[in-house]
């Protein structure tokens, strides 16, 4: 006789809200600071394995690698004088009369430390990344105080480019916030007060060109809704672009290439609008102007959405669009210092009508359907190219309890291939930086800071099945080696044997190898009348799971315990002696998990478990056999 079964509901209601996989993480070496770092800016080169962490008046260094994480702790500690000045101030809290790190950046062959310094911000060169030595000679000119905001919760982000730094602050104590062409052998530039109205900085991004001439760089910004009614939300997201080459003029030290324009996130033609922009990330081609920028993004009720851009919709845009407010022609921009310079008429228009009329829209017009409730505090993304030479993009979200979430991203959908818990003590995470050359992902909260493999393969499992379900672009079954594996460099599609399906969970690349065979039934001794709790790991949150016994025609509930589903004994279904297994369904692929065989105290039983227990301490002893 068939086996009625009952589904376990869970997956089959949450599955859509859940990452496919959840790991927790806890054996990569990683760095605990002594005490919290709430306050924190971080700074790492590609192809290096040192990431500088820059906290409450120390730079840490920490050198990572596969078994540890040695750290040297520079201190970075504040002017007496300027300290007590600080301390005498009623209008500073106490925390501010301290010296926090907020920037750290390679300038050249120099690394450019500035810091808060209790309120009068001060800047540094580290010298071999042993010694702070003050800014002296012709580096002079440099003004601290542009570059490093005077406490740490004012946000700022600096960017080096070709040996120049370049700074945005946001507003507070009366400033509207700037753009500044801060350090460097080149002319220093700023904004001009009108173009930006208490702003609050969320990024900046190089975007690189073929013709060096045309690079700009984009800032990322909130500001203020002069025009906000009552119901609506005081913030507007924007994205503003200088050109690399501007100069300025004789006259002047603003920028001449400045421009901005409205960002959207939302539903189209909706009031449902995350008009807060908290982060963004810009993904690249090099000396090609096309990419992705992922915004993350707010609304008034703190709930967080990701919206991807396209950087030639963007281009395109700002290359075309009328300024708002006026029908005067566009000024020239990113053109050679050598061509003729701009009249006094269009300085004039450079200066009062800075906004284009073009607002900018997402991707498909909506954020990314991302169907988990957490909060989101941090983005990362990486460009993969995978088996069959297409690129992909893998999105790294923090969350506001210290989970990472790794996204894929394709024209179709946002598929959440897995969930890392990889701190002790849970938190919102922080920072975020990418190593692509490398392969690595660096995450830090207030307490930790750990480094994650971007092809983190091995943890898919042993089968061609769970390799390709994982739907991650890193990674492939290499069908000779029988194991699921990084896609190696300079991989040939034409030679190569590794198999991917990334554009849909299909396991049917796999043949043959997608079939698993039946497990050998762990045998458990147990009392007739007793309570028994037998577990299933969970290995896909997108699967169903369910029991069958042989020859049953019972129903069987399901219910959670941590990531198992367990099947229990309740007085109107009392389990009987003979074999029990879990089943997985995930994309009509049936598989079978694990399997115990009951038998009852007085019966015969193997040397698999060969003593009673109680239904705790045989749901503990069952799942130590499973991992």
């Amino acid at each position: 006789m068939n086996c009625i079964i009952l589904l376990w509901l869970f997956p089959v209601v949450f599955a859509g809200k859940s990452p496919r996989l959840k790991f927790t993480v806890h054996d990569p070496p990683g760095f605990h600071f002594m005490k919290p770092e709430n306050y924190t800016t971080v700074y790492h080169q590609a192809g290096s394995h040192i990431l500088y962490v820059g906290g409450q008046a120390v730079i840490y260094l920490l050198a990572f690698s596969d078994k540890e994480v040695k750290n040297t702790q520079i201190p970075v500690t504040v002017d007496e004088n300027v300290k007590q000045a600080c301390s005498r101030r009623s209008d500073l809290p106490e925390v501010e009369c301290a010296n926090y790190i907020t920037v750290i950046q390679r300038v050249n062959d120099s690394l450019l430390v500035c810091g808060t310094n209790a309120g009068s911000p001060k800047c540094w060169l580290l010298v071999n990344n042993t010694v702070l030595t003050n800014i002296t000679g012709s580096d002079m000119k440099i003004s601290p105080s542009d570059i490093s905001p005077p406490n740490p919760s004012q946000r700022s982000f600096s960017l080096s480019v070709d040996g120049n730094l370049y700074s945005a602050l946001s507003a507070a104590g009366g400033q509207a916030g700037s753009i500044r062409r801060t350090f460097g052998s080149r002319k220093l530039l700023k904004s001009d007060r009108k173009w930006l109205q208490n702003t609050q900085f969320a990024g900046a991004a190089v975007i690189p060109e073929s013709q060096k001439h045309k690079e700009e760089i984009y800032f990322f910004f909130s500001e203020h809704n002069r025009t906000a009614d009552v119901d609506e939300e005081p913030y507007k997201a924007r994205v503003g672009r200088i050109c690399l080459v501007d100069e300025g003029t004789t006259k002047t030290d603003t920028w001449t290439t400045f421009l901005k324009a409205r960002v959207m996130c939302g539903l189209l033609n909706s009031s449902q609008q995350y008009n807060y922009i908290q982060q963004a990330f810009v993904l690249t081609a090099h000396e090609n102007r096309t990419g992705v920028i992922y915004g993350l993004f707010s609304n008034a009720w703190n709930t967080t959405v990701v919206c991807a851009y396209s950087i030639e919709e963007i281009d395109q845009d700002f290359s075309t669009s009328k300024l708002k407010g006026t029908t005067v022609a566009r000024p020239r921009t990113c053109i050679p210092k050598t061509v003729t310079p701009l009249s006094s008429r269009d300085l004039d228009v450079i200066k009062d009508y800075p906004e284009i009329e073009k607002v900018m829209r997402p991707v498909g017009g909506v954020p990314l359907n991302l169907p988990t409730d957490d909060r989101f505090t941090q983005v990362a993304a990486d460009t993969v190219l995978a088996v069959n030479d297409e690129h992909y993009s893998v999105l790294y979200l923090g969350t506001e309890n210290g989970k990472v979430l790794k996204v894929l991203h394709t024209i179709e959908e946002a598929f959440i291939i897995s969930q890392y818990s990889l701190f002790h003590n849970e938190g919102p995470v922080t920072a975020m930086t990418i190593d692509s050359q490398e392969g690595y992902l660096y995450v830090g909260t207030a307490m930790e800071v750990q480094r994650l493999p971007l092809a983190d393969c091995s943890r898919y499992g042993d089968t061609c099945r769970e390799c390709i379900l994982s739907r991650d672009p890193y990674c492939g079954w290499e069908a000779s080696k029988k194991r699921c594996t990084a896609i190696p460099p300079g991989y040939n599609i034409s030679t190569g044997t590794i198999i991917q399906s990334l554009d849909q969970s299909n396991s049917s690349v796999c043949g043959e190898a997608a079939a698993r065979k039946s497990t050998t039934p762990k045998e458990v001794l147990v009392e007739p009348d007793g309570l028994v709790l037998l577990p299933c790991p969970v290995r896909s949150y997108h699967a169903t799971y369910r029991w069958e016994k042989d020859k049953c025609i019972k129903r069987y509930s399901c219910s959670i315990l941590d990531d198992f589903c367990v099947l229990a004994t309740t007085p109107e279904l009392p389990l009987k002696e003979g074999v029990f297994r879990c089943m997985s369904i995930e994309n009509d692929h049936k598989e079978e998990v694990v399997s115990f065989r009951l038998v009852f105290n007085g019966g015969p039983l193997s040397a698999s478990l060969a003593s009673t227990l109680g239904p705790s301490l045989l749901l503990a002893a069952a799942t130590l056999w499973l991992l």
